[in-house]
């Protein structure tokens, strides 16, 4: 990662704790995510732009959920996408972030939880960085890690780190 894309980052990480304020346990999740990500992407053939694409949507996947439990009494995904995107987009708009970085992210975070609409490394390798940190904090079964692998997993480096951890 080039010094002024790591200093980019950095600044959306600081907004983003900012914007969850005492809110650790999602804080810590956004970092996690965001640092299985980075490993899954440094293995992966990625180009420069889905590599910012990947940290910036790492750190705001899960934006929208303070706004879901506000308005709708629910952490569930589906508010989540429907709340995401509006603030991830004004977070990285504040942060001076291109344009089409800014779509691509609000898209990912608009459909995190909707796996049938991965298409592309990118959004694949925030589904698969989530989902390593989710079946930890989530305490899933055996039985649905496996699944998790056989429907979701695509990248090698993904699938080795879950099979390291949990398999």
């Amino acid at each position: 990662m080039k010094p002024e894309t790591y200093k980019k980052t950095t600044e959306i990480i600081i907004k983003m704790i900012d914007y969850f304020g005492k809110d650790v346990k999602r804080i810590n999740h956004a970092l996690k995510v965001n640092a299985f990500a980075r490993i899954i992407a440094s293995s992966e053939k990625i180009s420069e732009e889905e590599d910012i694409i990947i940290q910036y949507s790492s750190i705001l996947h899960d934006i929208g959920i303070k706004n879901a439990e506000k308005k709708y009494g629910s952490a569930a995904g589906k508010y989540q996408e429907i709340e995401g995107p509006k603030i991830a987009g004004q977070i990285l708009a504040e942060a001076g972030v291109a344009e089409n970085i800014i779509e691509r992210v609000c898209f990912i975070t608009g459909r995190h939880h909707s796996y049938n609409k991965i298409d592309g490394p990118d959004f694949q390798i925030i589904a698969e960085a989530d989902f390593i940190v989710n079946i930890y904090e989530d305490n899933m079964r055996d039985d649905a890690v496996k699944s998790v692998y056989n429907k979701i997993f695509k990248t090698d480096s993904g699938k080795k780190l879950l099979r390291e951890m949990y398999g």
